[in-house]
């Protein structure tokens, strides 16, 4: 902590004299170093939510105070813009820049694993960038055509149009909000706020404080103190111990720590489907740890059976529910599932003793490209050798896998990306889940960025929830999260291995699962579009 305080302490220093020497007026077009500040600006937004490099920072962590620098570059841009086009531009080259700099590792994905040409699919990235970008622009432009004069309102008018941006992410054309900027904060000043606002909240407070140091170090040289104070109130944030926000039960004993068996098989995914290598490798690895594994629970990632039941070898399906019939085990284990006249489903599949029936989850939230084909876009698809297939969609708020004492919620891979859907299980606290389990397969992006910025993911889901999540995946990041967001037993990535380890179930809700159950994201909605509409009539009548 206190490194990374002093270099976003002496990155501030420099930040008046910046926004003042690229300072805009009416007249001005865009200068190459503008444009410049502002693309490195969008890029280290992207390096806040898992550093990507392995100096001067811990790999793969969370750099808060880099979000709300890079954040602060942004907004005191647009606080010296008067001309909402330019607005527009500088908010969507920093969203480009962002975007690209968070998924740029699609291009192995559709390159190495797909085939496709490098420099279309690097194209392909820049103009899914670009089009997200839009919301950012859009932004920009409301913000300043829109924002009033004062200080404070003009700071909250930015805010708004940044978390409207980022909402139009999680729910148009089916959701990527991948790299929005609150998770960089699961370890940083806001991290106590996670369980009340959750990371929409995260991403409209950090806006917020930016958008006050950016227009404070724009003014005076006196006054821009004050936008110094805000950071160093940010800094004391930081430091309080995150408390659980959650009480047992009334009458409830404690639960019993669950010991559990997490499996990472690492099959290359270029073998991952092929019959004589990767599929066979599967059915050995997986089918010896599942019939081994000693603890009350064991759990293999997505996809970890790559064949539908029917079409594994005689005998394998039969075997594997057998050895779970009897005992006191369980598994829960990633496959697809269906047929060709009812549709398939990417699912987990639940075995324990005394089941009249194999419990079932089925994957809701699919994968634009990966899961299902958008309308339009079939020739997209078959310039690239990937398996793919339009699956079905399974249920928002399905049921847990109820196993000794423990309420079990699966998620598959980037689901747990939306913690609104996930929050759909506690609207009954009676049937809230104890333990969220995570299966994924992130072996298509390589050993990249992307295991990180998903590991932050998951531990937000654990602060928003106040609930421990487990994660099995096929290359990384295989680990035990506790309630609070901490990673108590990790597996070495890219690795074939087993981890075993201990979860304590947790019960109660959170302010944030109350709301989020019941009303969605529409109160972040509703916050966004009221303060944009206050500002639509203020400029009405100046």
């Amino acid at each position: 902590m206190a490194r990374g305080t002093i270099h976003s302490m002496m990155s501030l220093a420099t930040l008046p004299a910046l926004l003042q020497r690229t300072g805009y007026s009416p007249r001005n077009r865009l200068s190459l170093l503008q444009i410049a500040i502002v693309l490195i600006a969008g890029g280290a937004h992207a390096a806040s939510m898992a550093w990507p490099f392995a100096f001067g920072l811990t790999q793969g962590a969370p750099v808060w105070w880099l979000q709300l620098l890079s954040l602060t570059l942004l907004a005191g841009h647009l606080d010296g813009c008067r001309s909402w086009k330019r607005a527009a531009w500088l908010g969507g080259l920093f969203a480009t820049a962002m975007l690209c700099a968070t998924f740029w590792w699609l291009f192995i994905s559709m390159h190495v694993y797909g085939g496709l040409a490098a420099p279309l699919a690097a194209l392909a990235i820049v103009l899914l960038a670009a089009f997200l970008g839009l919301y950012y622009a859009a932004a920009g432009a409301l913000f300043v055509a829109l924002a009033p004069a004062r200080r404070v309102p003009r700071a909250l008018v930015f805010a708004a149009f940044w978390l409207l941006a980022e909402l139009a992410r999680v729910k148009f054309f089916t959701g990527f909000p991948w790299g929005e900027g609150g998770y960089a904060h699961v370890d940083g000043w806001a991290r106590p706020l996670a369980a009340w606002v959750g990371v929409h909240g995260l991403s409209f407070l950090a806006a917020l404080v930016a958008a006050w140091l950016a227009m404070s170090l724009r003014a005076s040289s006196t006054r821009w103190l004050a936008g110094l104070g805000m950071v160093v109130l940010s800094v004391a944030v930081a430091g309080l111990p995150v408390h659980s926000t959650v009480q047992p039960e009334a009458g409830a004993a404690p639960a019993a720590a669950l010991a559990v068996t997490l499996l990472q098989g690492n099959i290359p995914q270029n073998e991952k489907f092929q019959s004589g290598t990767g599929i066979a490798t599967a059915l050995q690895w997986y089918g010896e740890q599942l019939r081994d594994a000693q603890t009350p629970l064991v759990v293999a990632p997505e996809t970890a059976i790559p064949l539908l039941p029917q079409e594994l070898p005689e005998g394998y399906w039969r075997a594997l529910q057998s050895r779970f019939a009897t005992g006191k085990q369980a598994a829960l284990i990633g496959l697809p599932l269906g047929s060709h006249g009812q549709g398939y489903t990417n699912s987990v599949v639940g075995l324990a003793p005394g089941q009249s029936a194999p419990y079932q989850y089925d994957k809701h939230h699919l994968v634009p490209f990966g899961e299902f084909i958008p309308p339009g876009f079939r020739w997209f698809i078959d310039m690239m050798r990937i398996p793919l297939g339009d699956f079905n969609r399974g249920a928002v708020g399905q049921a847990s896998f109820d196993w000794m004492g423990q309420r079990l919620a699966p998620n598959i891979c980037y689901e747990d990306l939306f913690g609104e859907e996930l929050g759909a299980r506690f609207v009954d606290p009676a049937l809230a889940p104890t333990v969220f389990v995570n299966v994924s397969n992130i072996a298509w992006f390589g050993n990249t960025v992307a295991i990180d910025q998903h590991l932050q993911i998951s531990r937000m889901r654990a602060l928003e929830f106040n609930r421990p999540m487990i994660r099995a995946t096929n290359t990384g990041a295989t680990v035990i999260i506790d309630h609070r967001g901490e990673v108590t037993h990790a597996l070495e990535r890219h690795t074939r291995g087993v981890l075993v380890g201990q979860v304590q179930g947790r019960s109660g809700i959170t302010p944030y699962a109350w709301w989020v159950s019941r009303y969605g994201l529409w109160p972040w909605w509703g916050l966004g579009l009221a303060v944009a509409g206050l500002a639509l009539l203020l400029r009405r009548r100046r």
